[in-house]
């Protein structure tokens, strides 16, 4: 939830002009990451939490992306975008972990 909390705060300093295009998308693709968790967390199966939790890694991709846009738009500075691709990158090893622990009584 920090993460998500943090990029809240970064786009606030995005230009204007990003208010309906760019802020929108990468604030989205941060909250559906938390959100797909939650969700499929209260699901009945395994097998569904981990579809769940591929669709975050999905939001996840799509953030990283924006990331790298906003970037070449110099929204964000390298340092920081070093940073939160630290982050991501943590996030989705966790996310990958909690998917093998679902799928394993599967085999």
């Amino acid at each position: 939830m920090e993460f998500v909390l943090d990029l809240y705060d970064i786009t606030k300093t995005f230009p204007a002009e990003e208010k309906f295009v760019l802020i929108p998308q990468m604030r989205r693709s941060v909250i559906s990451i938390p959100s797909n968790i939650a969700e499929g967390a209260g699901r009945k199966t395994k097998k569904e939490f981990a579809n769940f939790l591929h669709v975050a890694q999905g939001s996840l991709s799509e953030l990283d992306t924006q990331l790298q846009i906003a970037l070449q738009l110099k929204y964000v500075d390298t340092d920081l975008c070093n940073k939160l691709n630290t982050t991501m990158e943590r996030i989705d090893k966790i996310l990958t972990g909690l998917i093998r622990n679902q799928r394993k009584d599967e085999q």
